[in-house]
């Protein structure tokens, strides 16, 4: 029996690995990595709460770490490993009262960024240092609340650059 012709005229809009074989074409959905400090845990999940609203998490693989000075070798271990579009990071770095803070922080996002040059694959960061963290319910509200709206930003980001890469290697 004929195809349809109304079937030529179909499209198929995909981000990912395509595959056609005679009888079907197989799709791979285009992962993302996207890792999490394990401090200030409740906070900090709100970014993938927020990430997944825009990217499915089934196309989310979250990887946690302890605090956020690991994240920057997992992102690049992740990243170099070919399997992902992107890599999130998200931590909540707070000043203790001492210049540690200050120090993570920027190694963190030094880290991150080279993770993303040496291998080519966007490094996203949601990497937050207040000035101050008062451990008031309403701060730890506004934190959560600014962390979901990082997430969303992160992975509008991650598509965003996708496309845009892939249209400068078109």
């Amino acid at each position: 029996m004929p195809t349809p012709a109304w079937h030529f005229a179909s499209f198929v809009i995909a981000l990912g690995d395509v595959s056609v074989t005679e009888k079907e074409i197989a799709m791979t959905p285009t992962l993302y990595a996207f890792i999490k400090a394990s401090w200030h845990a409740d906070i900090v999940d709100r970014a993938l709460d927020g990430f997944c609203e825009i990217i499915p998490a089934d196309q989310v693989d979250v990887f946690d770490t302890p605090g956020a000075f690991e994240m920057p070798l997992l992102a690049r271990d992740l990243a170099a490993s070919g399997r992902y579009a992107a890599v999130a990071a998200a931590a909540f770095v707070v000043d203790g009262g001492i210049y540690r803070h200050e120090f993570v922080a920027q190694s963190v996002v030094d880290g991150l960024m080279r993770a993303s040059l040496d291998s080519g694959v966007p490094v996203l960061s949601i990497s937050l240092t207040p000035q101050q963290f008062p451990q008031t319910e309403h701060h730890r509200s506004a934190f959560a609340q600014h962390f979901a709206e990082k997430g969303r930003e992160a992975a509008r980001a991650a598509l965003m650059i996708g496309q845009v890469r892939a249209s400068v290697a078109a």
